[in-house]
């Protein structure tokens, strides 16, 4: 009898000094997005804290919580939650944890089942109805002025590259611009001193590259893969360049071949008057190019 006493006093201060969890939930069958909510509780705290996932963070990831409020005092911790689901199917709302000092107290898990009520043939009808709202210009161009600007830049995008197509390349290719390239790297060539050292051999190999560069950019003639004979037969046969230019560049060029082979050894009197000829020829060519362009006018 006494054995049975001391193991009733020790439940009844046992449960005097544990804490108790408690929890409930409102329904366990719901509409799509129907507000439902769950209740823990935990008694005799006696200061202790509870730890617990925070706010809006408890539930599993398909219930979407509403509100979550939690009221603490040093005995009691209570917690409610509201939420809704809105996927049909049955859910499960697993163990709830909480930390009271060392012990960790769980919820018993709770299964819900979620339908749609609507039916096939339920009417659906606005709670209001339309409003007919006259628009102005300003409230077009409010709606509409990004669409709009993107056309606009669109088109002048499209007008620029046509320009470009049609102009800027000409431009570019034109025999003016082609022309002051050749005399800027013929002023690069005579600023590296070739005459006045003697070194006629450099001198003649940038002389005649440049110059094949320029008749196959300028005239259209494959300078820079045809030798030297078959240039000047093929200069004679288009009569596309003048007989003043064309002697020009037979001499040098020849010339610029027997140098290369080292048969002929020029001074600087005849290096300066082959690249004076040069530079001259490259300033006459435009009246070439112009002769021809009226010739295929005619």
């Amino acid at each position: 009898m006494k054995k049975l006493l001391f193991i009733l006093c020790f439940l009844v201060c046992a449960n005097a000094f544990s804490q108790i969890l408690s929890s409930s939930l409102e329904k366990k069958t719901l509409a799509l997005g129907e507000v439902n909510y769950i209740v823990v509780t935990i008694n005799n705290l006696h200061n202790e804290t509870v730890v617990a996932a925070p706010k809006n963070e408890l539930l599993p990831f398909h219930f979407e919580e509403i509100k979550d409020s939690i009221a603490q005092n040093p005995d009691i911790y209570y917690r409610k939650i509201e939420f809704a689901v809105y996927e049909e199917g049955k859910f499960t709302i697993p163990e709830l944890e909480f930390k009271v000092g060392g012990k960790v107290l769980k919820t018993i898990p709770y299964e819900i089942d979620v339908m749609n009520t609507a039916q096939k043939d339920d009417q659906i009808n606005d709670i209001m109805h339309n409003k007919e709202v006259k628009l102005e210009a300003k409230d077009y161009w409010e709606l509409y002025k990004f669409y709009i600007l993107a056309a606009l830049a669109i088109i002048a995008l499209i007008i620029a590259v046509i320009m470009y197509m049609k102009w800027g390349r000409k431009s570019k290719s034109s025999p003016a611009v082609a022309t002051n390239q050749t005399l800027k790297e013929l002023d690069s060539l005579k600023k590296k001193k070739y005459i006045e050292e003697g070194n006629y051999r450099s001198f003649y190999v940038e002389l005649i590259e440049i110059s094949r560069k320029f008749i196959t950019k300028q005239y259209h003639l494959p300078a820079d893969v045809l030798l030297t004979d078959d240039l000047i037969d093929l200069m004679k046969k288009n009569n596309t360049i003048s007989l003043e230019n064309e002697k020009v560049v037979e001499d040098v060029f020849l010339r610029g071949d027997l140098v290369k082979f080292a048969k002929t050894f020029p001074d600087k009197d005849a290096m300066e008057k082959d690249f004076a000829d040069v530079r001259e020829f490259v300033k006459r060519s435009s009246k070439d190019l112009e002769f021809e362009n009226l010739r295929k006018d005619v």
